[in-house]
């Protein structure tokens, strides 16, 4: 390390000990320091000096004496100029708030809801108000090219997705993944940032990334921020939260907390045709679950500024969540070709978790000069456990109601442990008036051990089955570093990476007595590329290449039962899949937009089913497949029709192709699909803020794999107000009014006939509200802790 900073030292482009430095402090007219101030230092009108203030305090770099001018610019604030002759003791400068440019500020600060950048689209929450009134999960959806699927899951673009909150991949997936983030608010998000294309910063994993931002506070002083909801669908759910920012000289403090209790039912319809000529079967399997979770979410971080260039922090992130879930499904067994069933089984489950996820973050930030040069310093730690009990009771009948068999009741408890350290440092500087270089270099280790233990729940007491259990862990570690360099030529705008990264891998099942160890090396080349033809109009290219790598829970070769004929397990040999991205876009005005995209991934792990016709077993498990392509035209344009009717809409049109070896065959399935959707903002009252908002959204019959994935679509409504003097909004929504927001998938491939159908509780009605209050208060400092890109993948 101490060579590391001697050697980035010597790339100053100056000697620190060759200066004269002058130490100074901006405040406003109350005494408090204003930070972000644009300071100029010029001497014979030419200007010699830029920088902004950190915190109100700002440090000038001086090579001679003589007389200059010191000059600060801040938004809503009188320019400040006097004048400085060296040699000279530290400055004081005081700004007074200039009431005319605030006035101004307020009544023309509303961003659009919909934003595009050069590297991603940004969802702004705050804009509308159906993604309020409810949770960050019911938000992620209203997200332009965003899709959640009904396991938990999320793509967006068509593309696998690693999901940041505040710039943390989340420690979650699948059905934890959902409970987790409908514990927060959406009242407390202020964006959700869409990478289609992540830049190199960004660790490898992912081929797309979401960002979800929460509200920050602006200005000194204290705030905080206080809301609450109710959800009514066939079950009332609740959720409150709130959020707070103190700064008192060199120490900000800021946090959060937030709680939701939800009650959630779904209606799952599963089938699976045993096409054996000699044992014909059709298993007819409609169910219905309850599920119930609690969450708790906090946050809690202080920044201390140990000089006017060097911060320290530390931030802790906690979530705690307790679920249980009740599950009745009534399977009727036909047997050859008959029309009556032959038996009936009929299956209760009980499952009941509980978890504890944290994060410890130790973060070090110096600003080595004035012209841009700085290093950050993160280390990480972030421990996880899940505890859970699942119960399977089955009972066969005959048509007549008798017991055909034995019951077959089982208890399985899981235990989950993982241990995340990290660490990260990140370099930045600028070359020359318009490029700058972002580099850095990561470690991380990962520990994960999983016990799933098999009892046989029959008897007066259980019995544990070892044949059954078994005990997996998981270790990797990866060393990455990247470098990127930015800026701009003429009427190009140019952002280019690359990303290295060495990973190794090893997965014991000391049950099975199985290990798998890899080892591999790979570069991740990105590429962001505008060409501003006129005022109007510009091109844009992106390129990028990506890895996803399997969730713990897919590798773990556990077999979880749900009766004695159907069953999920892992696969312990799964092996990351690699992503190629291209998109060429052409934007209009800043707000039309059209791309061209081409979507490859190679060695596409996916969930895949599996049934044994002689046996009658039907069975979940996860396989690497080959090629999975994606290719179309996606089409944005907001539509201002009025002063008070505001449109934005959103069409794909693309193309897919599936094509692997499967089982004793293969496949090469293409389809055409489509999807879209349309959002309608109107102004009923601008003094008392009241807006009303429809939305429709619609996404057509498409594969994966071997997969038929029927259309759905939802319609949502809702209307906000202002109240409390505009502390206060109070907002009323509706979701999926038509109650048309449902899955249908389906498999019909070689000997393979099976499928389901789920209905979500999604109709329902929301009622929310938040309130303001207290000082304007400075953001909490944003930074991404080094353990943060390894949490999204367990479980």
């Amino acid at each position: 390390m101490k060579k590391l900073i001697i050697f980035l030292l010597a790339l100053m482009p100056f000697s620190l000990s060759a200066q004269q430095q002058i130490k100074g402090i901006v405040t406003d007219q109350n005494g408090q320091p204003l930070d972000g101030v644009t300071i100029i230092l010029s001497k014979d009108n030419k200007n010699v000096f830029g920088g902004l203030t950190d915190m109100g305090n700002f440090t000038l770099n001086l090579i001679q004496d003589g007389s200059y001018q010191v000059s600060a610019t801040l938004i809503g604030y009188k320019p400040a100029t006097q004048a400085l002759t060296l040699p000279a003791a530290n400055l004081k400068i005081v700004m007074q708030s200039d009431s005319k440019i605030l006035k101004e500020v307020t009544i023309s600060g509303s961003k659009p809801m919909i934003e595009r950048k050069v590297d991603r689209v940004i969802f702004n929450v705050e804009q509308s108000i159906i993604a309020n009134g409810g949770s960050a999960w019911e938000a992620l959806s209203k997200a332009p090219g965003v899709q959640l699927t009904s396991s938990g899951t999320v793509t967006a673009n068509k593309k696998d997705v690693e999901l940041y909150l505040d710039g943390k991949p989340l420690h979650l997936s699948g059905d934890d993944l959902s409970a987790y983030l409908q514990g927060i608010p959406s009242d407390m998000i202020s964006k959700i940032e869409v990478f289609s294309t992540p830049p190199a910063n960004f660790e490898a994993e992912g081929s797309s990334v979401i960002n979800i931002v929460t509200k920050k506070s602006k200005g000194q002083g204290f705030n905080a921020t206080v809301n609450g909801g109710i959800t009514q669908a066939k079950y009332g759910s609740y959720i409150a939260g709130n959020t707070f920012n103190y700064r008192k000289d060199k120490l900000n403090i800021y946090g959060g907390y937030s709680f939701t209790s939800r009650k959630n039912g779904y209606e799952r319809h599963d089938y699976v045709v045993y096409n054996n000529p000699e044992n014909y079967a059709y298993w007819d399997s409609p169910g219905y679950s309850i599920y119930h979770s609690k969450t708790n979410n906090y946050r809690l971080g202080a920044d201390y500024q140990i000089t006017g260039r060097q911060i320290l922090g530390f931030l802790i992130t906690g979530n705690n969540r307790s679920n249980n879930m009740n599950a009745v499904t009534q399977t009727s067994v036909t047997n050859n070709f008959k029309n009556v069933p032959d038996s009936t089984l009929q299956t209760n489950g009980i499952s009941s978790s509980h978890g504890n996820q944290y994060a410890y973050n130790l973060n070090y930030n110096i600003k080595l000069d004035t012209s841009g040069q700085s290093l950050n310093l993160d280390l990480d730690y972030s421990p996880y456990k899940t505890v859970r009990n699942q119960y399977v009771d089955n009972l066969s009948f005959s048509p007549d109601g008798n017991l055909t068999s034995d019951p077959y009741r089982i208890y399985t408890p899981t235990i989950q442990k993982i241990d995340i350290y990290s660490g990260k440092l990140d370099y930045n500087r600028s070359l020359g008036k318009s490029w700058t270089l972002a580099s850095g270099f990561k470690f991380s280790h990962i520990k994960s051990q999983n016990n799933f233990d098999f009892y046989n729940n029959a008897g007066p007491q259980p019995v544990l089955i070892a044949a059954n259990s078994n005990h997996f862990n998981y270790t990797e570690n990866t060393t990455g570093a990247y470098a990127s360099v930015s800026g701009t030529i003429g009427k190009w705008n140019i952002q280019a990476g690359l990303r290295g990264e060495y990973t190794q891998t090893l997965g014991h099942s000391t049950t099975l007595n199985s290990l798998n160890k890899r080892q591999y090396f790979k570069l991740f080349p990105t590429l962001f590329t505008s060409y501003k033809l006129d005022d109007l109009n510009e091109l844009q290219f992106n390129y990028g290449y990506r890895i996803e790598r399997p969730e713990y829970a897919r590798l773990n070769p556990a077999k979880l039962y749900t009766n004695p004929y159907n069953y999920l397990v892992g696969n312990p040999s799964l092996q990351p899949a690699f992503v190629q991205s291209l998109e060429l876009g052409y934007t209009y005005n800043k707000q039309y937009n059209v791309t061209a995209f081409y979507t490859a991934t190679h060695d596409m792990f996916s969930n895949i089913t599996v049934q044994d016709d002689e046996n009658q077993v039907f069975y979940n498990t996860q396989q690497n497949l080959g090629l999975s392509l994606n290719t179309g035209i996606r089409v944005s344009a907001p539509i201002h029709i009025n002063s008070w009717w505001e449109m934005n809409n959103m069409l794909e049109a693309f193309y897919q192709r599936e094509k692997s070896a499967y089982l004793q065959g293969s496949y090469d399935n293409n389809k055409f699909a489509y999807d879209g959707n349309t959002t309608q903002s109107f102004l009923i009252n601008k003094t008392h803020g009241i807006k009303a908002e429809v939305s429709l959204i619609y996404t057509s019959a498409a594969i994966q794999g071997i997969y038929k994935i029927g259309a759905n679509y939802s319609v949502d409504a809702g209307i906000k107000a202002n109240v409390l003097n505009g502390q206060g909004t109070i907002k009323l929504s509706a979701s999926d009014i038509f109650n048309t927001n449902n899955y249908h998938i389906s498999v019909n491939y070689l000997n393979q006939n099976n499928g389901f159908f789920k209905n979500n509780d999604t109709r329902y009605g929301a009622l929310s509200f938040s309130y303001r209050f207290g000082k304007n208060v400075a953001a909490a400092r944003k930074r991404n802790a080094g353990i943060d890109d390894e949490k999204q993948r367990t479980q």
